[in-house]
């Protein structure tokens, strides 16, 4: 006969061989899944424009920022973590990223908003690069799910530039 700790051992790894599979199963399902978020972000003003003391040009924006991200959600998303960038190129970099806003989106009842804000991050460019410089606005996010692999993806919106000179 077994004892109670042989059957408790069985009984225990079965449940857990159970639950990585279910696991398994809960991640492999997100591929189905096909998400055509949306979003667009407007600069209505720069507030100032300015070269700091210590040589660094400094930016202020109100934005208007919606989007549509409720298709990122699925029975499996836990919540996603969103933020906007300014991206733009100057002779040192040929890449360079901004946070400007960021937020997370805990369900899908959240996932479509709207909002009316200046930028949560300074805009500062080490060096005097951004007068007239042209720049993209990007809104990146990170789905986080329950289980499984987290994944990322951005909706870039070009054609926006910086004003010549400091204000």
């Amino acid at each position: 006969m077994h004892s109670f700790g042989y059957r408790a051992n069985a009984l225990l790894t079965f449940a857990v061989t159970i639950l990585a599979f279910m696991c398994t199963l809960a991640s492999f399902s997100d591929n189905f899944n096909s998400p055509t978020p949306t979003a667009q972000v407007k600069v209505l003003n720069i507030n100032w424009f300015q070269k700091q003391p210590n040589g660094n040009d400094e930016v202020s924006m109100t934005l208007n920022i919606s989007a549509d991200l409720q298709t990122l959600f699925t029975w499996n998303t836990k919540q996603v973590f969103v933020f906007v960038a300014a991206e733009y190129e100057t002779p040192k970099n040929s890449l360079n990223q901004i946070s400007l806003w960021d937020g997370i989106i805990p369900s899908k009842e959240h996932a479509k908003f709207w909002i009316h804000t200046s930028n949560k991050y300074r805009f500062i460019d080490q060096g005097s690069n951004l007068r007239g410089k042209e720049f993209n606005l990007t809104m990146h996010w990170h789905v986080m799910p329950k289980t499984g692999k987290m994944f990322a993806d951005k909706i870039v919106m070009p054609g926006y530039r910086l004003p010549e000179e400091y204000r």
